[in-house]
């Protein structure tokens, strides 16, 4: 058996391929469902109905697809130029960080000038910590899935030292937390009342500027290249090592992002559970959208439902909610069989 590469697929192949995934995943899902004793016409039903039954559910699905939109457009726009970011949950606890240390009062500023100034330091923290990978993999070829991996216990574990010092909330009686970020420093609610906020706007208007920057500019047209050959594209006078590094530069800002929207829109603080995972989940919503900016939001959305879903499942059908985690595994592995043989056919000898 071989693999020989295909030539390039029609829009239909395109889209057939991932929709092929999806059916593989729900059909594999339901023998595990089978498993623990319930029917998976119900639990798909239940999770839908627990994802988007009605505006309660819908508000607090587009909420939890908000730091998954950030993580997922990082991962999407590193992959994109093959630079392998794993560590888009140390990128998102920087966000954090910084929008607690700028945000409880640091900078007596108004809200229309505070938000913007925290946003963009937020993301120059995250740029940072990729930008450290990205160079020992220019400068002396150090594998970047290795660095970045390793940065999320290292930055977590910084996180708890934090929250048990200099961050530590005095009033928090004793909590592992930090102080609450001023008013002027929070993202206010898109609906008064419901968990919604304007973190969710950001993130969709972060998907259009970054499928403007990959489409349309000459930077997205570079990183498409080191991704599709970097040999190639260094022969073509392409700068390899000077596009890495701009393109760390975006996806850890946008990463961090994740993590200023989580403190300054929902949390109101930073805690060691501030993210259950939305770094790791992001690399699922990245490869479900076939690292497309736009698709990022649509699998962002779909990914979220899956988890909010599967809580209200869990409590009707004595299903665990574990299976959700199965369920995003299980695409993320079809997902990646399905862009392979979108490019490449199986030839028997």
């Amino acid at each position: 058996m071989r693999l020989e590469p295909k030539p390039a697929p029609t829009l239909a192949v395109t889209l057939l391929y991932p929709l092929g995934a999806v059916a593989a995943t729900l059909v594999i899902t339901s023998l595990l469902v089978l498993v623990a004793g319930a029917s998976p016409f119900s639990v798909f039903y239940l999770v839908a109905k627990g994802a988007a039954g009605s505006q309660f559910a819908l508000l607090e699905t587009l909420t939890r697809s908000t730091p998954l939109i950030f993580t997922g457009l990082a991962v999407a726009v590193a992959f994109r130029a093959r630079l392998w970011n794993i560590g888009a949950e140390a990128q998102l606890y920087v966000g954090g960080i910084v929008t607690v240390v700028l945000g409880t009062g640091a900078l007596p500023l108004p809200a229309f000038l505070l938000i913007p100034i925290i946003m963009v330091v937020a993301m120059a923290g995250g740029a940072l910590m990729l930008l450290g990978p990205a160079v020992l993999k220019t400068r002396f070829g150090v594998d970047e899935v290795v660095t970045t991996l390793l940065l999320n216990f290292i930055v977590l574990l910084f996180v708890s030292m934090l929250l048990e010092g200099p961050l530590k909330d005095p009033m928090g009686l004793g909590w592992p937390q930090s102080s609450k970020v001023i008013a002027g420093a929070q993202l206010p609610r898109i609906i008064q009342g419901k968990r919604l906020h304007y973190g969710f706007v950001i993130a969709i208007v972060s998907a259009l500027i970054v499928w403007v920057i990959m489409k349309k500019t000459t930077l997205g047209y570079e990183m498409r290249a080191v991704g599709h050959n970097p040999q190639a594209a260094g022969f073509a006078g392409i700068p390899v090592n000077r596009v890495l590094m701009k393109t760390a530069l975006l996806s850890g800002g946008l990463a961090a992002l994740a993590g200023f929207s989580e403190v300054s829109g929902l949390k109101g603080n930073l805690t060691l559970d501030l993210s259950p995972g939305y770094g790791y989940s992001g690399i699922v919503v990245a490869m479900l959208a076939m690292l497309n900016p736009v698709g990022v939001v649509v699998s962002a959305i779909f990914v979220a439902g899956i988890f909010v879903g599967a809580d209200a499942m869990s409590r009707a059908a004595q299903v665990p909610s574990y299976i959700a985690d199965v369920m995003v595994a299980t695409a993320l592995l079809t997902m990646v069989v399905a862009i392979l043989m979108t490019r490449f056919r199986i030839r028997w000898k």
